[in-house]
């Protein structure tokens, strides 16, 4: 298809792939670029970044927003607001669950967006996968029994039940994703689309069922299969609309990797549009890990910074876009080769580019289910080396240790990261760490947390707890580990304690270190049977890799974790 001189709308345009999409199609001289995003602050920055970027040529650029999944008159508020009042989540239920209807159609958002910018190429960046799994139907369900438990004990409560059932039934992912597509096939039609593309998802970043990524969940996490689920249901859905005579030409990519970055940088840590704010919780402060999962005991403080102002997390970061702003060390971790690796959203939009020009690109779903998805690529490896050494430079530059910011989603990895961290700091070498007391590499772990409270305070603030070597537990505000507080207090016990310490405690237990320990030998081992005079290609981690005698790289030691020890590593099954 021609672009010169058509509208294209892109949904969820002010995002990462949506903003390089967006640049990328500036070149084909369309009319017009209708720029949506959830927010009307994030529509009209992104809109005047490009007015700004592009101020020669022909195209137009026009802000629109608001929640496509919603009533045009509920598309500009927050979910927990519309959750909160039971006549808009009837409205929610009613719209998903019943009977389509010219009436609900003239009141949906996503059809009046469609209808009235009537565009002639639609690009559709917006993660719908995740937008309806992670509404977590399983804490939900969770309410529910908790509701109908009060019932049992002669503790009834209709509308705490009512209220429970009622947010339950807004949860239900394939019901919305279904009449998703409904609305969107008669909103194409009435706008007159010729083309429509979809930026889909994997739901895990092109793992299997072994990713060791997760929100604190079991592994595999059901919310995280949720949306692998809803993501590959939603292909299907859109191989249907293809093949749905009267339509627009309908084609889907979905990467298959970490997509970044948008800039790199030194300061504030951003989380939710807000910086994250530092609490500390010094040793004496120390309580039980019953004291600490009941949150009756509040050790912690507000960290204090310039002129009583309150602190906030700073550090050197590469900001993701919609997913967040990542450390150094995370960063490593989750681009190492056989962990999620990464692409770049020009690459992804170069491509889209092409298939909106009707051009073959190989990694289009629709057309090719089987193999189609666009996994890392050679670019993005040689950038993220360069990355990596622009962020190590900042942090040398800024004197800040840049380790974890617990965006990413699991607390283990930012448990290991800061690990591995503390390490570096005490024991410095993996040869050194092979051959270290795992005792005496506690006692001076603690006193390490004691004395530094900057170090302490990064750790607590972002949601971890620091177990002490006695057993007594540091914590903030926030404690990831364990997710469900009340039902983990009730079933405790020194296994569940120990399952807990391992999913997202800073561990300095003896013990801790002593696999630690074994790790490092392992590391060493796998060495040592390397031919010394072997220059091949043959071997990644060799011994330049892991300079056995240089200073600990945590991102690269928790990636060997993830992908050696605990089997997440990338791959195909046989």
């Amino acid at each position: 298809m021609e672009l010169e001189n058509t509208k294209v709308l892109i949904l969820g345009g002010w995002g990462l792939v949506g903003s390089a999409i967006a640049r990328a199609l500036v070149e084909e001289r369309p009319a017009e670029i209708v720029v949506h995003s959830l927010r009307e602050s994030e529509a009209a920055a992104a809109v005047e970044e490009l007015r700004s970027e592009f101020t020669d040529g022909p195209t137009r650029f026009s802000p629109a927003w608001g929640n496509l999944f919603v009533r045009e008159s509920l598309k500009d508020r927050a979910r927990g607001e519309l959750l909160a009042s039971s006549a808009s989540r009837r409205a929610l239920i009613h719209d998903t669950m019943a009977e389509i209807s010219v009436e609900m159609l003239e009141e949906s958002a996503l059809y009046r967006l469609l209808a009235d910018r009537a565009p002639t190429a639609v690009v559709d960046c917006v993660n719908t996968a995740t937008a309806f799994a992670y509404q977590d139907v399983y804490y939900s369900v969770r309410r529910v029994q908790e509701s109908m438990g009060w019932f049992d004990a002669g503790e009834a409560d209709p509308d705490a039940l009512s209220g429970a059932v009622e947010s339950l039934l807004t949860t239900l992912a394939l019901p919305q994703l279904v009449r998703h597509v409904q609305i969107l096939r008669e909103g194409l039609r009435a706008g007159g689309t010729r083309a429509y593309l979809k930026i889909g998802t994997t739901g895990t970043g092109g793992m299997g069922l072994n990713i060791p990524y997760t929100h604190s969940e079991e592994r595999p996490s059901r919310v995280l299969l949720s949306k692998s689920s809803i993501a590959g249901a939603h292909s299907m859905l859109l191989y249907l609309l293809a093949r749905t005579p009267g339509g627009p030409v309908v084609k889907e990519i979905k990467p298959s990797a970490a997509i970044a970055w948008k800039r790199i940088g030194a300061g504030p840590v951003l989380k939710g549009g807000r910086p994250i704010r530092l609490y500390d919780c010094p040793p004496e402060e120390a309580v039980t890990v019953e004291a600490a999962l009941s949150g009756d005991v509040r050790g912690w403080s507000p960290v204090q910074g310039v002129g009583g102002e309150p602190a906030v997390l700073e550090s050197v970061w590469v900001d993701t876009g919609e997913n967040g702003m990542f450390a150094t060390e995370e960063f490593e971790t989750v681009t190492a080769l056989g962990q999620m690796e990464y692409v770049t959203p020009e690459e992804i939009a170069a491509n889209v580019v092409l298939e909106l020009r009707g051009g073959t690109t190989g990694r289009e779903v629709v057309s090719a289910l089987d193999g189609a998805t666009m996994g890392p690529t050679y670019r993005a490896g040689v950038m993220r080396h360069r990355a990596l050494e622009r962020m190590r430079a900042l942090e040398r530059d800024h004197e800040h240790e840049s380790v974890a910011f617990e965006m990413l989603g699991p607390p283990h990895l930012s448990k290991l990261l800061y690990e591995a961290h503390l390490l570096r700091r005490t024991r410095g070498t993996l040869r050194e760490l092979a051959e270290c007391d795992p005792a005496g590499t506690s006692a001076e772990c603690a006193r390490l947390v004691a004395d530094d409270a900057a170090l302490r305070a990064r750790i607590l603030s972002i949601g971890l707890a620091i177990r002490l070597p006695d057993g007594r537990i540091l914590r903030g505000p926030e404690l990831k580990i364990p997710p469900y507080k009340d039902e983990a207090l009730s079933g405790m016990d020194a296994a569940a304690v120990e399952r807990w310490a391992d999913a997202g405690w800073v561990d300095l237990a003896p013990a801790n270190f002593e696999r630690w320990a074994g790790r490092a030998r392992a590391i060493l081992h796998a060495l040592e049977t390397h031919p010394v005079d072997d220059t091949s290609s043959r071997l990644l981690e060799d011994r330049d890799y892991w300079d056995p005698d240089g200073s600990i790289r945590p991102g690269r030691v928790a990636a060997w974790i993830l992908g050696v020890e605990e089997r997440g590593a990338r791959g195909k099954s046989q």
